[in-house]
């Protein structure tokens, strides 16, 4: 049987790999540490079919060092100290540090990750893992601060153009058909960055035509057919729950839009597709704070809630909880004046860099810091009535700047009346 396109089209070198110049390009840090022959942990943070496996087996291939290679999904602490006990042995022969690859890292249990702590400490493995998850939440410290992280991006639409055309020019079974492609946009759009996913449509779209439509059988591919293609083969693009980014995306916006029945729709498509609930729960986090915000402040204690009940009940009935908290966010009232605050603040800081930290604001805790002012004049807010007192509180050259701004909902008009009050 043919291997599919996208494992015939993976590429076995540097010079073959496709985007992430970032980190491969020549002069980039990772290309650098590759060319030295000194690789450290690290771990490819990045979105499905970007590269991360591919980079780790070009770096094995490179280094001409032995590639162990363990998925977290199927395997335990067992099958981790039985890969360590064999780098030990192939260490002692070899004197060079096999590599572990570990796919989707997030998914290792606290325990699993434990086991790996030695032996990443003691440079009896390169630990190089591999995960779409923000491994701040999913590996634990003590791991996390052994590894450097890389984070890879999205493939762009040239990056996905030239795959296309090294496919349809080298892949020895599209060679021997006629393809010509007319229009791209709907591959590139269901493609969404993904190299696996562009390759696996092609190939669909590809064996699906016999090409008899036409005198000298070539094969044209056009929007009109991409689109015709997938919706009779619903799950051609979607191998592994690719869907994962798009789905969540359309759950989030369905929550700002203050729909329920979109929201819960798309919960139920995650829950039905094997979502990890922790991942969804801190999702309904993130959005009560973005999204909701001081227009309804208990979103965020619901959020966080739902976060730790989930952790202590469990699956099947954790889905109930998130249902609960996906319908009273999408209810709320909406306001992203914090989101708009740190962004706004955030982009002064950019601008105006370190400005000094105005003398009365700082602290004194020594004679010699009294002596240089520091401290001198601030005026203590509770000796004063009302609990208030003017004064700055912002370094001398954005002294009048306002970052935050009150957007028109019941709670946040009550707060820009309190403070109005008290300036007053």
């Amino acid at each position: 049987m043919n291997q599919p396109l996208a494992e015939r089209m993976r590429p076995t070198s540097l010079d073959d790999y496709v985007g992430q110049k970032q980190l491969v390009g020549q002069g980039s840090v990772l290309r650098k540490m590759i060319d030295s022959s000194h690789v450290p942990s690290f771990i490819l943070w990045g979105p499905p079919g970007v590269g991360k496996t591919t980079l780790a087996k070009i770096i094995s291939k490179q280094l001409d060092i032995p590639f162990y290679t363990l998925s977290a999904v199927n395997s335990g602490v067992k099958d981790v100290r039985e890969v360590i006990d064999k780098a030990k042995s192939t260490t002692f022969f070899n004197n060079r540090r096999p590599i572990l690859f570990i796919d989707e890292i997030h998914r290792f249990s606290k325990s699993q990750q434990d086991s790996l702590l030695s032996a990443v400490e003691n440079g009896t493995i390169t630990l190089i893992g591999a995960t779409t998850e923000n491994p701040s939440f999913e590996v634990i410290t003590p791991l996390l601060s052994r590894c450097q992280v890389y984070v890879l991006k999205s493939l762009d639409e040239q990056d996905l153009l030239a795959l296309m055309h090294k496919a349809l020019t080298e892949d020895f079974e599209l060679k021997k058909k006629s393809v010509k492609v007319l229009e791209t946009a709907a591959l590139m759009r269901f493609a969404g960055g993904d190299a696996r996913k562009l390759l696996n449509i092609l190939e669909l779209v590809i064996e699906s035509d016999d090409g008899f439509d036409n005198p000298d059988g070539t094969i044209f591919i056009t929007d009109a057919k991409v689109i015709d293609r997938l919706q009779e083969n619903p799950v051609a693009y979607d191998k592994g729950g690719e869907m994962h980014y798009d789905i969540i995306s359309a759950f989030i916006k369905s929550i700002r839009g203050s729909d329920p029945d979109g929201a819960i729709y798309w919960l139920a498509r995650m829950v039905a597709g094997g979502e990890d609930p922790k991942f969804i729960a801190r999702r309904l986090v993130i959005s009560a704070s973005e999204d909701i915000g001081l227009a309804n402040p208990n979103a965020l204690l619901l959020a966080n809630a739902c976060f730790d009940a989930l952790t202590k009940i469990g699956w099947p009935e954790g889905r109930i909880i998130l249902a609960e908290t996906t319908v009273y966010l999408a209810t709320s009232p909406k306001s992203n004046s914090a989101y708009m605050a740190i962004e706004n603040a955030s982009a002064e800081v950019s601008q105006s860099g370190n400005l000094p930290v105005p003398l009365h604001l700082r602290n004194a805790p020594t004679q010699l810091m009294k002596e240089l002012n520091y401290g001198k004049g601030y005026k203590y807010a509770h000796n004063y009535e009302g609990n208030y007192v003017k004064q700055d509180y912002l370094p001398e050259e954005i002294k009048d700047k306002q970052f935050w701004f009150a957007q028109n909902n019941p709670q946040e008009m009550k707060i820009q009346e309190h403070l109005r009050k008290l300036k007053e």
